[in-house]
């Protein structure tokens, strides 16, 4: 079964992957320029989010303000299915 056929069947789990400059490796989440910020991309599973992370997090690893992050996109979709017993993933 190809990863859109498992996507249908299970339903849709979108996860986002974005990053860029913080102000501060300590403390909240600020990015040092909105503008600025690297839309990796929409992928269909956590699996394929977490390749897409950890490719992004590797050529940038020489910046320690360089960030990026996974956003559970299907959760911003559907927050009644984000408490106990929702999706873990």
């Amino acid at each position: 079964m190809s990863d859109q056929e498992q996507g249908r069947a299970k339903g849709q789990l979108l996860h986002m992957v974005f990053g860029g400059e913080l102000e501060s490796v300590d403390g909240d989440v600020t990015f040092r320029d909105l503008e600025s910020l690297d839309i990796v991309g929409i992928f269909p599973n956590y699996a394929k989010a977490y390749d897409a992370w950890k490719s992004a997090a590797q050529r940038t690893v020489d910046n320690a303000h360089m960030r990026y992050f996974i956003v559970h996109m299907h959760k911003l979709l559907k927050p009644e299915e984000t408490g106990p017993g929702g999706p873990a993933r």
